[in-house]
């Protein structure tokens, strides 16, 4: 994000509390991608992932006063949706959904070849198998860096803790979900 765009984002926070809705439109189409796949990350839910991201969209509206405004926008809201992530998961009292539902079917570049394709389709379930067999911390880390490209920096804020630490937990993430994946793949 370039420093344009943050004084531009700024600027629509300090326009929301005066009831400018609009402004905190801009806020949702800059961040409702990113605050839907991290919802997915810990519900592993199409549809509880969108009421999540709506959810928390509201109950930022409803809280913005209390923003702030030295702070980013996206890691505070960030911390709204994660709690109501896991208090959707409280609700429903597990974790997990069937990996079938979370697979995707996507087709190969016609230039693979039936074993490269077949082997890919075999890893790549294997992967989302172990994301799903990981602590909801662990699998919320590794998308964040590896699948949304969250900084470093801003994981630390999120995660409240030293950079240092941001970086062993993900290691060790890591690791645990290539375990799981060489148990999948054998």
């Amino acid at each position: 994000m370039t420093p344009q765009d943050l004084s531009t984002e700024a600027e629509w926070i300090r326009r929301c509390p005066r009831g400018e809705k609009k402004a905190f439109g801009y806020l949702v189409k800059r961040y409702m991608k990113q605050a839907y796949y991290a919802a997915w990350s810990i519900l592993g839910s199409h549809e509880e992932a969108l009421d999540a991201s709506q959810e928390a969209f509201v109950k930022a509206y409803r809280a913005i006063d209390s923003f702030e405004t030295e702070k980013r926008f996206d890691t505070w809201y960030y911390r709204i949706l994660k709690n109501q992530c896991l208090n959707m998961i409280r609700r429903r009292g597990k974790n997990t959904v069937a990996l079938s539902e979370l697979i995707e079917t996507d087709s190969e570049p016609p230039e693979d070849s039936g074993a490269d394709r077949m082997e890919r389709e075999r890893l790549r379930r294997a992967v989302w198998s172990g994301l799903w067999k990981l602590d909801p911390e662990d699998r919320e880390l590794i998308v964040a860096r590896d699948m949304l490209n969250t900084p470093y920096a801003m994981l630390a804020e999120l995660m409240d803790c030293p950079l240092g630490t941001v970086m062993s937990r993900l290691y060790y993430a890591r690791r645990k979900l290539c375990e799981l994946v060489k148990q999948e793949v054998g």
